[in-house]
């Protein structure tokens, strides 16, 4: 029996569908074909080893050893050069003389970082090259983002082509901007390109994860402060370096004097990170200005070829993610996959995340040996646990969060658990779409509110915004922190340390369903459709949803587990390409796009909304003013109403997938 068969065996046997056909091709006739010490081997493995471990996908063994050639500088069609480091298979110290397909990489974070795949992947017979992006660390030229990432990986990719030890075939490999660059360049139609595995990618920008519906997610403005000053041309001069460092650790202070201007600030030093900043800022529309990556309005510029996307319910690209798979899926002829974790941002390999543990069940423990087996397939030929075995049986693969029973592990997590499971498609098509309403006094019900008028009022202030405390977010190092949090106050966060509940805010409007009576499974895209009035011209509504723990002895004051959360600017409220102000005291209707999810709200829980009109620093705080986006001098305090009547039925619409009978 081959090491891939093992595999294949290894995995049907802990996570087949039960399914009688399903269980005789993976099971039954392996062992029927095995030999008697290979059956023995495996079934006193999976017997002694732990479950958590033996569910996971082990990679087939090394063949070679490698040798790296460092900072070969690749041209680009303009002469820009671009530093580029191969990882090759090798014998006795030297490059083996055959052809091999290439794994790639390309990366504004420093190719340097890149070993570990490098050596993995050049060890199992393939080429591994990390390049440099346009004008950062190594590599020549401006940077601007992502948007020069398509021309440039096409430039790589037909360089690659012509090398000796390349037999013409691509996969990409990288997450967030580095599958960002695996996204661009499938949208150009690289003749080598064979395969992506885009993990947490850069897509749809002026959609969501970036401009949110019209507000500016703060994250890429840290990720600026941050980056400007180091692998920029900027930082090669140890003065301007020294000074961008200095911007960068006193951040939290710029932060608080918003709106960027250009000029103003020591950014200036690096222009081409002040310039988009400046622009992203003030470029609400989704327009031609977002249109690198924009794959949910243009599938069919999408290059057909196999496919695997792979995002997280806490991470800040997931709603693009699952947008991508639904484009993407009913486009390509090519397989098109997915799978959604219970992560934040680039962390697959972990289980628990913010206060909160899923179980050691969440986590892909090697990051490297699952991707193995889809290169294997797609760019070497074999036939192998793709298509067959977790995590590749289904084209569909999520984790359903809120299984668990909510005790306090041994350190100090909420034990929300959950379980894999296969679907056939995204959204689900057993969903029911299912309105929840809200009620004048608060509550949140299947039913419309029998009032012929109600309304909520409530001030909002944008010198004193409502915290983020934690969620679907990146790139907030220092200024935010990630994932599954109680909605009170702590010291992980900065501007709300105390312990103080976010819904003892006046600003926060809460309604909440009674104790749940049954278990109620929410897996898919969710929307919060409202009535709403303003005293200003413009303004920001938010939505959260929350599972709300009920009191235990592990939690006495319950607990208020952050499931998602979004924005809408008013402007916005129409169109995300053309902006219209209110008219003072008007009603509108006005729809807060969440992030999808996956979770099990449980018997005696509650569901909760949560409405406000700020989650700062997650997104730029309106001023209330109408001016121009990012260019106000002036701030004002807005009287927002939200309206839940029979006119106005203001609700979330949750989609619930019925329990198996």
């Amino acid at each position: 029996m081959s090491n891939l068969e093992g595999e294949c065996f290894a995995w049907s046997l802990f996570n087949f569908v039960p399914c009688p056909a399903r269980l005789i091709n993976l099971v039954i006739r392996p062992v029927l074909n095995m030999k008697p010490r290979t059956f023995f081997s495996l079934l006193l493995l999976t017997l002694l080893v732990p479950g958590s471990v033996r569910a996971q996908l082990v990679a087939r063994p090394a063949e070679y050893e490698y040798v790296i050639r460092t900072n070969v500088m690749v041209a680009m069609r303009d002469g820009v050069k671009l530093a580029t480091d191969i990882y090759l298979p090798a014998k006795d110290g030297a490059a083996v003389a055959e052809k091999f397909p290439v794994i790639l990489t390309r990366t504004p974070y420093n190719k340097g970082g890149n070993a570990t795949p490098g050596k993995f992947y050049a060890a199992r017979g393939y080429v591994f090259i990390a390049q440099d992006t346009r004008g950062r660390y190594g590599s020549e030229g401006v940077w601007h983002m992502i948007t020069d990432d398509g021309r440039d990986g096409v430039d790589c990719a037909a360089w690659i082509g012509k090398q000796p030890w390349s037999d013409g075939k691509i996969g990409m490999l990288g997450t967030s901007y580095v599958g960002g660059t695996q996204h661009a360049l499938a949208l150009e139609h690289a003749p080598e390109l064979a395969t992506v595995i885009p993990v947490d990618a850069m897509s749809n920008l002026g959609r969501q994860s970036m401009r949110h519906a019209g507000a500016f997610e703060l994250r890429f403005w840290n990720w600026i402060m941050l980056n400007a000053g180091r692998g920029s041309s900027a930082s090669r001069d140890p003065a301007k370096a020294a000074v961008l460092k200095e911007m960068a650790e006193n951040r939290l202070d710029y932060l608080k004097l918003l709106p960027l201007r250009k000029g103003m600030t020591p950014l200036r030093l690096a222009p081409e990170f002040e310039d988009w900043l400046v622009e992203a800022m003030n470029h609400g529309a989704n327009d031609s200005f977002w249109l690198q990556n924009n794959i949910v309005d243009y599938p069919e510029k999408y290059q057909d070829i196999p496919v695997y996307l792979v995002g997280g319910w806490y991470d800040s690209w997931a709603g693009n993610t699952t947008a991508n798979y639904a484009a993407l899926a009913h486009t390509l002829k090519s397989p098109v996959y997915l799978i959604m974790g219970p992560w934040i941002h680039g962390q697959q390999t972990g289980s628990a995340h913010g206060q909160v543990s899923f179980g050691a069940e969440a986590a892909i423990s090697d990051q490297w040996a699952w991707r193995l087996a889809w290169y294997d397939k797609w760019l070497k030929g074999m036939d192998n646990v793709v298509g067959k075995a977790a995590p590749f049986a289904s084209k569909v693969r999520i984790f359903v969060m809120g299984t668990g029973d909510g005790h306090k592990t041994d350190k100090g997590q909420l034990f929300h658990g959950g379980y894999w499971r296969d679907e056939q498609e995204w959204p689900l098509k057993r969903t029911a779409y299912t309105p929840f309403y809200l009620q004048p006094d608060g509550g949140l019900e299947r039913v419309k509110a029998d009032a012929r008028w109600a309304s909520t009022s409530y001030q909002f202030d944008p010198k004193n915004p409502v915290p983020t405390i934690g969620g679907q977010l990146s790139s907030g190092d220092g200024i935010m922190v990630a994932g599954a949090w109680d909605q009170r106050g702590q010291t992980n966060f900065w501007n709300w340390p105390n312990p103080i509940p976010l819904s003892a805010r006046n600003d926060v409007l809460v309604f909440q369903t009674a104790p749940l009576a049954q278990d109620t499974e929410v897996t898919g895209e969710i929307e919060v459709n409202l009535w709403v009035s303003s005293s200003a011209a413009d303004t920001d509504f938010t939505a959260k949803l929350v599972d709300v723990y009920p009191e235990s002895a592990y939690y006495p004051n319950g607990f208020e587990l952050l499931i998602g959360d979004a924005i809408t600017r008013a402007r916005y409220r129409d169109s995300l390409q053309e902006e219209k102000l209110m008219q003072v005291g008007k009603v509108y209707p006005l729809t807060i796009k969440l992030y999808p999810t996956s979770n099990v709200f449980k018997k005696g829980h509650r569901i909760r909304v949560d409405i406000s009109s700020s989650n700062f620093p997650r997104f730029d705080v309106n001023p209330n003013t109408g001016e121009p986006l990012n260019q106000n001098r002036r701030v004002v305090v807005a009287a927002n109403t939200i309206y839940h009547d029979q006119q106005h039925p203001s609700h979330i619409v949750l989609p619930v997938i019925p329990q198996r009978k």
